[in-house]
């Protein structure tokens, strides 16, 4: 490769820098890459959760991503957050027309405190119009559960059957994430239609953890940027992240009040 690898993040932004955009950025430029991001939607969130969702519009989203698109070429594709229906019709139908590879997507419907971040209305379309167009989704347990309407609690025996589940509404390779699940340590299965590749590393004590996903899905779109294969781009990925969060407590921020049960940034 001859030039820096892109990397293009359509996700929301995060005033308390954690997730979002901002930890999408700080990812990709960590990683090598140089990263292009669009904004679907504004929150207002801090350490105790979100507390306010405002979506763009999806003219705007749209004007963002073909200003960008019109200009740059863009190795890989990162996708958070997305709101709504409407802005999932204009992500969709930019992927096409711009024939965009590499496309990862970080199925989030609901924050960790709770918030929800897509319009229950708009799940159906996501699944409908984006699963089949993106090379990798990477749902953790609670948003496997709650596409595919199960219980599942995330064993090494109910793998297959998530994923069969998930393949069922038209995705491609699938990231089953360990975070929630009940296995001693954090193992993430990447499930490609021929075989099942587990990533495992320890679980790490920390309150370090407002962000997680958005980091993994943006570190993995910059391994595919920089030319990786799937399973490589997943391992390194999920390498750093672990390297992250071991390291998350040298980060010490002044917060206003002691409370317990924050949520606070990886890096």
């Amino acid at each position: 490769m001859h030039h820096t690898p892109t990397v293009l993040t359509i996700a929301g932004f995060d005033p308390y820098g954690g997730a979002g955009i901002q930890i999408d950025t700080k990812t990709i430029h960590a990683l090598g890459g140089y990263a292009l991001s669009t904004v679907t939607a504004v929150t207002a969130q801090n350490s105790q959760g979100v507390f306010g969702v405002e979506a763009i519009s999806a003219k705007m989203l749209h004007q963002q991503l073909t200003t960008l698109l019109n200009d740059i070429h863009i190795d890989a594709v990162k996708i958070g957050m997305l709101a709504n229906a409407s802005l999932i019709d204009v992500v969709a139908d930019v992927i096409k027309h711009y024939k965009l590879t590499n496309v990862v997507l970080d199925t989030v419907l609901v924050s960790s405190s709770g918030r929800a971040l897509l319009e229950s209305d708009a799940v159906e379309k996501m699944v409908m119009k984006l699963f089949p167009l993106c090379r990798l989704i990477t749902p953790n347990l609670d948003e496997t559960n709650a596409l595919l309407h199960t219980h599942f609690q995330g064993s090494a025996a109910e793998v297959p059957k998530m994923a069969e589940g998930l393949f069922g509404l038209g995705a491609r390779n699938i990231l089953l994430k360990g975070g929630h699940t009940i296995e001693k340590d954090a193992v993430d299965c990447l499930v490609e239609l021929s075989s099942i590749t587990r990533f495992s590393t320890p679980r790490v004590e920390t309150t370090h953890t407002h962000g997680t996903g958005c980091m993994l899905s943006s570190a993995i779109a910059t391994h595919l940027a920089q030319g990786k294969g799937l399973a490589q781009s997943v391992k390194d990925a999920k390498n750093f992240l672990y390297e992250r969060l071991v390291a998350a407590n040298m980060l010490q921020l002044p917060y206003s009040s002691m409370i317990k049960g924050r949520k606070e940034p990886i890096f």
